[in-house]
């Protein structure tokens, strides 16, 4: 199959990629590249890609792929924080102009990267797909609206699939350590303290982003009677952790540190359980292997491997707040988030839309 990956050059699409090349596929790449330069270890593998905010993208540019995978998005609550409505601009209604762009080019399988974040605040009681929506962030609001949205572009041609991703941990080359359990294993490594920034008590699934680009594959792959208009929870059920649950395994596998409260630690209003059954029993293919335990152990040895200090975990380099923060300070982006001309050298000698190797 002939694939598009929008955001296939950030934190999942590391992941992604390389799967999905392995597996015999064709990959293009739609990327604002606009955390180049966030990297930790070596470079991921590279695919054509072709150089556009997703809010510009025309019809044109999804002539001839069979499917289209839509990671890109402001990818957090903190990011979706700085401006609720360039959040929805972003993750909302440039989604849809994906979408539209994609069906109008004849793109007949749509995979979405939505979120479990659209749950919000449900309790301790187990949820599944048919939970209702109960977003408490712009984060979580702009999901539940791409989703409504989507479901009215169906039809007989094009066939969009949602997968909503629990939080996210584990290595990408673009390593986000600003998710929690990446977060917590960089304090523990950086300043000998794990660091936590609410009381501990909330639940959240956690799924390794292996285990995100996988299903990701089975949904590309799936035939159409198997997945069409469905949602799935990503991850498994048995990865559903109280925070402070976290905390104790990366105790247990990063030596010599201490359990440490952020100043004004306390509840955290999203707080949900997620079953993800649906997922292994229908999603063809999808069959999760990774556990927080293993995940934090390989964070662990890719930040003694590759070297991290404080000022890497909360700064630039691994922190996508910081990351666009810095840019908009320096003038790079403006403020709607795109680059003002002459400031991104791997793209300015590019045509918009134009391929990149």
């Amino acid at each position: 199959m002939r694939i598009l990956v929008t955001g296939h050059h950030g934190y999942i699409g590391c992941s992604l990629v390389p799967m999905l090349v392995d597996r015999g596929h064709d990959v293009v790449g739609l990327d604002s590249y606009l955390f180049s330069g966030c990297t930790l270890g070596p470079e991921p593998i590279q695919v054509p890609g072709i150089a556009c905010d997703i809010r510009d993208v025309r019809p044109e540019m999804f002539e001839g792929f069979d499917a289209v995978v839509h990671l890109a998005a402001l990818s957090n609550d903190p990011l979706g924080d700085i401006d609720s409505d360039l959040t929805m601009d972003i993750n909302h209604r440039g989604t849809v102009r994906v979408a539209q762009a994609a069906k109008d080019a004849g793109v007949e399988r749509f995979v979405f990267s939505s979120s479990c974040s659209l749950y919000g605040a449900h309790g301790d009681a187990p949820i599944d797909e048919s939970a209702e929506f109960l977003p408490v962030t712009p984060y979580g609001q702009s999901k539940v609206q791409a989703e409504r949205d989507l479901v009215d572009l169906a039809d007989e041609g094009f066939s969009p699939v949602f997968l909503r991703n629990a939080t996210a941990y584990g290595y990408s080359a673009r390593l986000r350590g600003d998710l929690v359990v990446n977060n917590l294993v960089g304090y523990a490594v950086a300043t000998g303290e794990i660091r936590m920034k609410s009381d501990g008590t909330p639940w959240r699934p956690l799924v390794h982003i292996d285990d995100i680009a996988l299903a990701m594959v089975a949904a590309v792959e799936a035939p159409r009677d198997q997945v069409h208009l469905m949602a799935f929870n990503i991850g498994r059920t048995e990865e559903n952790y109280r925070i402070r649950e976290v905390a104790t395994i990366v105790g247990e596998v990063v030596p010599d540190c201490t359990v440490t409260f952020a100043d004004g630690a306390g509840p955290d209003k999203r707080n949900y359980r997620v079953s993800c059954d649906r997922a292994v029993a229908q999603l063809p293919g999808y069959e999760p292997t990774w556990t927080v335990r293993a995940g934090v152990e390989q964070v662990y040895d890719a930040y003694l491997r590759y070297g991290l200090d404080l000022d890497d975990l909360v700064g630039v380099k691994l922190s996508r707040l910081a990351h666009i923060r810095a840019c908009l300070d320096d003038g790079a982006l403006d403020r709607s988030l795109r680059w003002i001309p002459g400031r991104h050298p791997q793209i300015d000698d590019l045509d918009e839309g134009a391929l990149r190797a």
